[in-house]
């Protein structure tokens, strides 16, 4: 069995504290992009979602960056909240393309030592049997 890894940077981690949002709310946006359900394809395996947080809906919620290779690494990487800005700029989409694709290219180990370092921290889930 391939293992899933859930994991967010550690500027999204900052910017989440200030928010409602829970790490079961990030798992959930991650099942849900598995049935199809992704609000935009950014390219450079960069994807947007939105994520509701309590007693507001998608629509006055949340928006995620998330860097993904859709199979086995799904890695929250920018966040935003809606009344605060309408979507990334060219640079800023540039970036965290490149970005992404740095964090993809890591092997376990790498990965294993930014979440020591705590660059990177990961979710813990309950895989599906």
């Amino acid at each position: 069995m391939i293992m899933k890894r859930i994991l967010k940077t550690r500027l999204f981690m900052r910017w989440m504290r200030k928010t409602d949002l829970t790490d079961a709310l990030l798992e959930q946006a991650i099942v849900e992009m598995q049935q199809g359900l992704i609000d935009a394809k950014l390219g450079g395996n960069l994807f947007k979602k939105r994520v509701a947080l309590p007693y507001r809906g998608k629509s006055g919620s949340v928006r995620t960056i998330i860097a993904t290779n859709i199979k086995t690494r799904w890695i929250f990487v920018f966040g935003f909240e809606k009344n605060e800005r309408d979507n990334i700029n060219k640079q800023e989409l540039e970036f965290l393309q490149r970005y992404a694709k740095a964090l993809l290219a890591c092997d376990d180990a790498t990965i294993n030592a930014l979440i020591e370092r705590s660059d990177l921290g990961e979710i813990n889930y309950e895989e599906e049997k």
